[in-house]
């Protein structure tokens, strides 16, 4: 019988900005190793545009996923478990799942583990694990997450959380998106209602990147910053992004444990 060798393939959108990587993407796949030392671990990310931008200025090459599942074929690698970080199942988990699955034939069997957001229980995990890091802010003032918004059926998780968080008991947390629903508008509009006077902002995010640096806490008149201030709040942004709370990255592990304990592989040949 030939030895089964394992590898656990780590999918990130990416981010540009290295000292958030460090932080969250590089903080993940050093859990998920400490987690799973039977399982040899792969980077690869799915946004080429960040891939081509830190080889160009930093000489930095990072891998495609077709990139590093041919790496793991070629390594002798026969069992691979899919670990996205990604925060909802959406286009590009989507897009992820269909070019891993292009190497199937070459593999004894492929699994993949759930995004961030999967079932209702991550849901509350992620809550809890959220909160545990805001537990000092007040019931008088308004904590409001920047998420990255798809135009994929999946945003609506967005909305749900958005509900889950009062139902958890956090009035006072408020969640949108910088591409899509629930919009900007809504939201001052429920800080308004709400009575806060003042705001936190914090990316709802793996990475405190672009996204969080420009849109959610820049000096562009439209940022989020700008736009609570200018509706008369007084306003607080914490660049922190997801990956770099405990509670989440122990929920990734989880995702992978969720297939790695399971019997039936998702994907077997």
């Amino acid at each position: 019988m030939n030895e089964r060798k394992k590898g656990l393939l780590a999918v990130s959108f990416g981010t540009s900005v290295n000292t958030t990587r460090e932080k969250t993407i590089d903080a993940i796949e050093a859990d998920l190793k400490e987690a799973f030392p039977d399982y040899t671990l792969y980077r690869a990310w799915t946004s080429k545009m960040i891939i081509k931008k830190l080889k160009e200025r930093d000489n930095i090459r990072i891998n495609t996923v077709a990139e590093a599942m041919e790496q793991m074929i070629a390594d002798g690698i026969t069992e691979v478990v899919v670990q996205p970080t990604h925060v909802l199942n959406g286009i590009e988990n989507d897009q992820m799942t269909e070019e891993a699955l292009a190497y199937q034939e070459h593999l004894g069997f492929l699994r993949f583990g759930a995004p961030l957001l999967t079932s209702e229980k991550d849901s509350c995990a992620v809550i809890k694990a959220v909160m545990e890091e805001f537990k000092d802010i007040s019931k008088e003032e308004a904590l409001v997450f920047m998420g990255h918004g798809t135009t994929h059926y999946a945003n609506s998780i967005y909305a749900a959380l958005d509900n889950k968080f009062r139902d958890m008991g956090y009035p006072n947390v408020f969640l949108g998106t910088v591409e899509s629903g629930p919009s900007m508008e809504t939201l001052i509009k429920l800080v308004h209602a709400y009575g806060a006077e003042h705001v936190t902002l914090a990316p709802f995010m793996v990475v405190a990147g672009d996204h969080a640096l420009n849109d959610m806490s820049g000096d562009a008149p439209d940022s989020w910053r700008n736009r609570f201030e200018a509706a008369g709040f007084t306003v607080n942004c914490v660049l922190k992004g997801l990956g770099e709370y405990k509670g989440i990255r122990n929920l990734y592990i989880k995702h992978v444990q969720d297939v790695t304990q399971d019997t039936f592989p998702l994907h077997l040949r």
